[in-house]
Order: C-alpha cells, then structure tokens, then sequence
C-alpha cells in the first residue's frame, strides 16, 4: 500500500469516526434536552395526561376560538415529548390530581375544575367573577395587589406549575381573564420552559403574565409581572370588593 493510498484511507476512518463522535454527541444532548422537557412537564414517554377544556359563554359544549388554539400549542407541546392526551371538560374531570398530569385551562367562570384547583391550591388568588360590567369585573387579586383587565390593552393570566408531591405529576394552570390571554399562556410557557426549568426546576410555581395590546398583536406580546408564588398560596383574608374564584 503506497503512502498516498494509506492517507486516504486514514483520511476516511478519521472521517467515519468523527461523524460517529459528532451523531453521538447529538443524540446525547437531544436525549438530555428531552428526558429533562418531559420532566418539566410531566410527561415521560408514552405516559398519559389530561387536557381539561373550560367551556364558551353562552354555547353549551363549544371552546372559544382562542382556547382551541391554546389547546393546539399544549397538543404540540405532548406530542413533542411522546406522550397522550386525553380532551375532558371541565365538569366531567372528577379525579385527584397527581396521578396523571393535568393543564387546565380557562378562567373559574368558565371552568368549574380551575375554580376548585384555585381554591384548593393556591387561595391566595382571588377572581371578580361577578357578572355586572364595571372596573373590577373579572380582576385579579393576588395578595394584597389587585390586577384589573384594560381589555385589549393590559389583560392578565396567571400560569401556574403545582406539584402535590415530588413523586405526584403536576398540574399546570392557564388562567386568564380572556381567552387570548390563555392562548398567550400556553404560547409563553412553550417558548419560555427552559428557562423557566433553569430557574423553577420541577418545582412549583406561579407567574402573573400581563398580555400587552392584544388587540394588535394578538397573544405574542407578554409581560412578566413577577413570581407569585408566595403570595398565590397563602390565603388572603375576604373582602366586598373581591371574590373568591369559583365563589
């Protein structure tokens, strides 16, 4: 074998070994980068979880466009880390929390199982869910801060991850005063959920998102107004001005 014909055959194996090294390094880090997105969420592969689905004002059975929408960015977010999803109502989810994983989505007026996750979970929100219009219809209150939609304008969601336990699933919530701002929710948690891991683990959490001009940007503008978690689980005392979520 001459020497010319030795350097391309070394030149080829150096070439096979490093495509070699390179495809293993990749699908190291893409099994890494996986295995920790379906611990965020939940999910391990093939695992089953719920998508609870509130209903639309004044048309029994039917979802707001902008809730179908969010329903389609969670179903794209499952899909991504090989799980299931089972589409239930809000009225027919009668079960526990932490068997299966669970995103619920809507606001109490519209969603019965949001109102008892808000009550039983984090009693530090509560939510105007009187009907009459006025500034306060539909606010929030987290605390002793309160939170007043500005509609099209300046509109809130809260987001939350909560975990009965370190072996429990968890459930996520998407409660918004609008359906957009539901949609913006589940749009900023699949865009943001690194970074959110980074900082949360697999930890619970809260976060108010404030949805900016909606009216012309849709649910792509979001806000963070900071971690409430602290405040959203400690109960805050009743007052006439404010409802408690579901009440």
């Amino acid at each position: 074998m001459t020497d010319d014909v030795r350097n391309i055959v070394l030149g080829v194996i150096a070439a096979g070994i490093s495509a070699s090294l390179g495809w293993i390094a990749r699908t190291y880090l893409w099994r890494r980068g996986l295995r920790r997105r379906q611990a965020f969420f939940g999910l391990p592969t093939n695992s089953e979880c719920l998508l609870v689905v509130n209903r639309y004002a004044g048309a029994e059975g039917a979802v707001h466009r902008n809730d179908a929408f969010a329903l389609l960015e969670l179903s794209a977010l499952i899909k991504d880390c090989g799980a299931h999803a089972q589409i239930v109502t809000h009225d027919t989810a009668q079960q526990g929390f932490g068997e299966r994983t669970e995103y619920c989505v809507g606001g109490p007026t519209s969603n019965q199982r949001m109102a008892a996750h808000l009550r039983t979970l984090l009693p530090g929100v509560r939510i105007n869910v009187e009907q009459d219009p006025g500034p306060d219809r539909v606010a929030f209150q987290v605390g002793s801060e309160r939170y007043r939609m500005e509609p099209g304008t300046a509109e809130y969601v809260l987001l939350a991850r909560l975990t009965g336990g370190q072996e429990s699933r968890p459930v996520f919530l998407f409660c918004g005063q609008r359906a957009i701002t539901n949609q913006a929710a589940t749009r900023y948690v699949a865009r943001n959920y690194d970074k959110l891991r980074r900082k949360h683990g697999n930890k619970s959490f809260s976060l108010l998102l404030k949805v900016v001009n909606s009216q012309a940007y849709g649910p792509d503008v979001v806000e963070l107004v900071g971690d409430v978690t602290r405040e959203a689980q400690a109960p805050t005392p009743s007052s006439p001005a404010s409802h408690r979520a579901g009440g």
